[in-house]
């Protein structure tokens, strides 16, 4: 396997080429020790309300024991329906305690996207913020869901803080919708029942699929990618080994503004971290950049995960330079490509380096990263993480040479078992243990991947190859764009050309100044024939911007 991996030469001394992805059976296995090893240090805060790691034992166990009363069994669905809260990880942990297979949901999800992921997934069990379960009302009769169990913002934030919350969100903000829904349950009443209960042993073997994690549906109908326990373990161990030297364990403080059912935090806030003994400090709504900008002076950050979009918004916050950013080591960005303007910017402000790294739900997610210390390459995802093979691949799906254009591939004891009930999606996607990313990339010599553009949302000018990321990369240094999307749209001429839609930074600005700016930095037939100016772009609920929304919009 080495001389087929010529980044391990350029990993950061310390780092190891391989993990031992066995070494726990399970993810269970590894929690329960984390919460042992570390017991009365705060795991989990939640608008200043601390949760220890010996409490997240406990309610989790109680939340199993609660599970098993109703008649669940393991390998039943259990559908997660929640913003970022201390219910979360409780609900999460107690679940896999009592073997229950997780789905995690966007809680901003329609009645139609809730229906096709509970019923894809045969769900029998919900724990849902009330803020949705207006939602849930209009679809159960079509689902299997027999347990619903309820829970509030303030739920968990102990009295009076509960209270205050809770009267804000329900009365004065009035974000909780009328809602009848048969047989529900209170989630503290389900702690508190469980303490009744005992769980009924099970055996967890490394291949026992432990999650279902839908797909973004960024393209097309979305999927379920089943993770097993040896994936998620591997996953986390491979984090964990990239931040041998980055991270002290027990001493380090996360925050989490995107929100926990997103694979990309699940994975990287919620388990590595966790396992690594560090605080996650959960804001339960990333697009209040206050509330963001406010736990930098609540705690001592030393890293911080999110998407270009959040960092960029960040950035041109007035007061956010004036943070303290003495005890942050980095940032983490994941979820589409951060773009090199913005992590310049963040350097600049913060002093502490953006890191770029690269995933997919069904890699659960991480395959690849920049060195943490800052020492990687902008513009670049990084090099691929232990234990794990990338390469570049053809239209034929033959290996190209480095520096040559392809489908980007990955292998390794992360990648997905397959996608729920869909054997011919699985068989497109994995051929001969790859995964196809559909991604178009190149490795440099130097075993550095760069992503070139998504493979869907690639545009062709006269039969030439326009990759949206380019020209957004090029708009976006234009000093008064704020946000800004490429696409291709028709025309009769070259079979396709480039259309820009922007968020302005300051209103003065005009098409004639973006197109001239373009012109500057990019060759004839890339700059854009058309800008549209909006005052959002469509996004997803993790802040990723749907091109494909544009483009339908735009047909």
């Amino acid at each position: 396997m080495t001389d087929q991996r010529p980044w391990l030469k350029n990993y950061p001394k310390g780092i190891p080429a391989n993990i031992d992805e066995t070494a726990y059976p399970s993810l269970l296995a590894l929690i329960e020790e984390t919460c042992k090893k570390f017991g009365k240090k705060p795991a989990f805060s939640c608008m200043g309300k601390e949760m220890s790691f010996e409490e997240v034992d406990r309610y989790s166990t109680q939340f199993a024991a609660y599970l098993h009363s109703r008649g669940l069994e393991p390998g039943d669905k259990i559908g997660l329906m929640m913003p970022n809260l201390l219910q979360y990880p409780i609900a999460l942990f107690g679940s896999l305690r009592a073997g229950l297979v997780i789905v995690n949901t966007n809680p901003l999800y329609t009645p139609r996207e809730m229906r096709h992921q509970f019923t894809d997934a045969g769900v029998k069990a919900v724990v849902i913020c009330e803020n949705f379960a207006h939602n849930l009302q209009q679809i159960l009769p079509d689902t299997q869901i027999k347990t619903i169990i309820i829970t509030s913002i303030g739920e968990m934030l102990g009295f009076p803080k509960s209270m205050f919350v809770n009267f804000a969100v329900r009365t004065i903000k009035r974000m909780v919708p009328k809602y009848d829904l048969p047989n529900t349950v209170k989630f503290k009443d389900a702690l508190s029942q469980g303490k009744k209960f005992t769980i009924k042993p099970f055996e967890a073997c490394p291949d026992d699929v432990v999650c279902l994690q839908y797909t973004g549906g960024t393209t097309g109908v979305a999927k379920g990618a089943m993770l097993t326990n040896q994936n998620l373990v591997a996953n986390m161990m491979q984090i964990r080994a990239w931040g041998t030297t980055a991270f002290n364990v027990g001493d380090e403080i996360g925050l989490s503004p995107l929100p926990l059912y997103h694979i990309f935090a699940f994975s990287v806030n919620c388990l590595a971290l966790f396992s690594l003994g560090a605080l996650t400090v959960l804001v339960v709504n990333a697009r209040d950049l206050p509330s963001v900008m406010k736990e930098f002076k609540n705690y001592k950050i030393t890293c911080m995960t999110g998407v270009n979009t959040l960092f960029n918004a960040l950035l041109n916050q007035p007061e956010f330079a004036g943070l303290d950013f003495s005890t942050l080591k980095f940032a983490l960005g994941g979820g589409m490509a951060v773009q090199k303007a913005v992590a310049e910017k963040w350097q600049k402000v913060t002093g502490k380096p953006l890191v770029e790294g690269f995933g997919m739900t069904e890699s659960s997610p991480v395959a690849s990263v920049n060195p943490l210390d800052g020492s990687g390459q902008l513009g670049t995802i990084g090099l691929p993480v232990p234990s794990t093979e990338m390469r570049i691949v053809d239209e034929s799906g033959h290996p190209l040479p480095q520096g040559e254009t392809g489908e980007i591939q990955i292998k390794g004891p992360q990648v997905m078992k397959g996608y729920y009930n869909r054997p011919e999606a699985t068989a497109e996607t994995i051929k001969d243990g790859w995964l196809c990313t559909g991604d178009i990339g190149m490795m440099h010599e130097d075993g550095y991947f760069q992503i070139v553009d998504r493979k869907k949302d690639m545009i062709l000018v006269s039969g030439f190859n326009v990759y949206p990321n380019e020209i957004e990369d090029v708009v976006i240094t234009h000093p008064k764009v704020l946000e800004c999307a490429a696409i291709g749209v028709p025309d009769e001429k070259s079979g396709e050309v480039v259309k820009v839609f922007v968020v302005k930074k300051d209103n003065s600005l005009t098409e004639k100044e973006v197109i001239a700016h373009c012109r500057e930095n990019l060759t004839g037939y890339k700059i854009p024939k058309a800008v549209e100016f909006r005052k959002e772009l469509p996004k997803t609920n993790v802040g990723k911007i749907l091109r494909r929304k544009l483009r339908e919009e735009h047909a």
